[in-house]
């Protein structure tokens, strides 16, 4: 039976590090319009809509053709903003799609491959949360908090979640860790059954997830299974204004 599915892309006006972001223009395009239009290219998505909380954002969205709904201003995560959206979808409490894509607002040449990759883990209908990881070939990513570990057991279900070094490899020089075993990075970009979508934003906070700033760890620490699938395909994403410097061969 194939699964109905739909893609949303949440886009924040005030962000932080770099406020206004889905708006910059990179190579005549808009961030948020390119992330769209590239997701608009998967052959697993029958639906995309771009969720903010800014107009300036919905307007421009609108004027480019895309589909894009107001949300509130007051979601403290994504996927709480995704919740939302199907809230607003839903008929007498039911979604009408069976998978919801959580897709980032901030990669603007996303490969539409890696979409497809997500959904396709939803074939096994064990599986409730599907992600992505790719192995991690430089060292000092290890040890960078910025990049995001995973451990999968053999079946592909992600262990934990770190900004530190995990495993930790006891007995050999750090800087050859990558020659002895795999390690593993996340890749942000989410899939998950509707229903337990909904389940999933009434759980409370967790404490690994408060410790490591990782929202997937409430999910773990609630008995919630995460299944991966790996990808070799390396993303770009743009956190602060000096990261556009990275697209330059891409645009």
């Amino acid at each position: 039976m194939s699964l109905s599915t739909l893609g949303v892309i949440p886009a924040r006006y005030a962000s932080s590090r770099f406020p206004g972001k889905p708006l910059v223009m990179i190579d005549g395009k808009s961030m948020i319009m390119r992330v769209y239009e590239q997701t608009l290219k998967t052959s697993v998505l029958d639906r995309v809509i771009v969720s903010t909380d800014d107009e300036r954002i919905f307007n421009h969205v609108k004027d480019c053709g895309g589909e894009v709904m107001m949300t509130s201003e007051t979601h403290a995560s994504g996927t709480s903003r995704i919740g939302e959206v199907v809230e607003n979808l839903s008929f007498m409490g039911k979604c009408p799609y069976d998978v919801i894509v959580n897709i980032q607002g901030d990669e603007p040449f996303i490969d539409p491959s890696q979409i497809d990759l997500a959904v396709s883990l939803f074939n096994n209908p064990e599986v409730v949360i599907g992600t992505l990881i790719r192995k991690i070939e430089n060292t000092d990513d290890i040890f960078n908090p910025n990049v995001v570990k995973v451990v999968p057991d053999m079946q592909g279900k992600a262990l934990y979640f770190s900004r530190s070094p995990i495993p930790y490899f006891r007995g050999i020089t750090q800087d050859t860790w990558c020659d002895h075993h795999d390690y593993y990075r996340h890749i942000g970009l989410y899939a998950y059954r509707s229903a337990v979508l909904k389940e999933i934003l009434n759980l409370p906070a967790a404490p690994p997830e408060e410790a490591e700033s990782l929202e997937q760890l409430r999910w773990l620490y609630h008995g919630y299974s995460i299944h991966t699938a790996i990808t070799d395909i390396e993303t770009i994403g743009i956190d602060v204004p000096e990261d556009l410097l990275k697209l330059t061969n891409n645009a």
